[in-house]
């Protein structure tokens, strides 16, 4: 049965495969964003969130955004004023998650929704993870690393492309990080999508941080016409 659904978007690499995965049996109406107030968050994204506009213009898709404490009980409660607004302003019956196999979060978003008569849904869920990563090579979304957070994962990776190489790296390291990074060892920026009408272009940007505990910040980006 086709639902309207609202994508929580972090404009990583699992918000997006999620999102490309629920275009194919529901009628996505928005996107829905929390925006955190530090990296210390402890359900959200923080890396270059503000830069969420600019992927929701490139979808043609509204977004819905919350600021969000860094708290657990602040950001749930921000979750369900943004949940809210999603179905008072468009309708949605349900949110789609990233989450693939991380149950603190999938549990208490699921939790959220189902309070507001919502249904969730989770399309990556079980997945195995090295898997998903080729299933977004292969999907044609274009990601670069914004964050590491833990050794043996480097600074020299911010900026790199999740291509095959990449995925080999993980996989090299699976006995050290988890290779979706679900358990905030790195984290991702979106692009490009076969959803994107025009790609997302960084144009000035700097790292801080360590050696192994370090954050790429976009500070300016434009869309651009894709290439054929």
């Amino acid at each position: 049965m086709l639902v309207r659904v609202g994508v929580l978007y972090s404009g990583g690499k699992d918000s997006n495969l999620a999102l490309l995965k629920a275009s194919r049996e529901h009628s996505v109406v928005c996107l829905i964003t929390l925006r955190p107030r530090s990296v210390e968050s402890m359900l959200y994204h923080y890396p270059n969130v503000e830069l969420v506009r600019l992927q929701a213009e490139a979808l043609g898709l509204p977004l819905v955004t919350e600021e969000s404490p860094d708290d657990e009980e602040g950001g749930l409660e921000a979750l369900r004023r943004a949940l809210l607004r999603a179905a008072a302003l468009y309708g949605i019956e349900g949110v789609v998650t990233g989450a693939v196999k991380s149950r603190y979060q999938a549990s208490r978003f699921e939790a959220v929704a189902r309070s507001l008569g919502l249904s969730c849904l989770n399309p990556l869920w079980g997945r195995d993870e090295l898997e998903l990563l080729r299933e977004v090579v292969a999907s044609g979304i274009v990601a670069i690393f914004t964050r590491v957070a833990g050794y043996p994962l480097g600074r020299a990776l911010l900026g790199r492309k999740l291509d095959e190489e990449t995925v080999e790296l993980l996989a090299r390291l699976r006995g050290y990080v988890n290779p979706s990074g679900e358990g905030g060892e790195y984290e991702t920026f979106v692009l490009d999508s076969p959803l994107f009408r025009k790609r997302v272009v960084p144009l000035e940007w700097r790292i801080v941080g360590s050696e192994y505990d370090a954050t790429l910040l976009i500070e300016r980006a434009v869309l651009a016409e894709k290439q054929h």
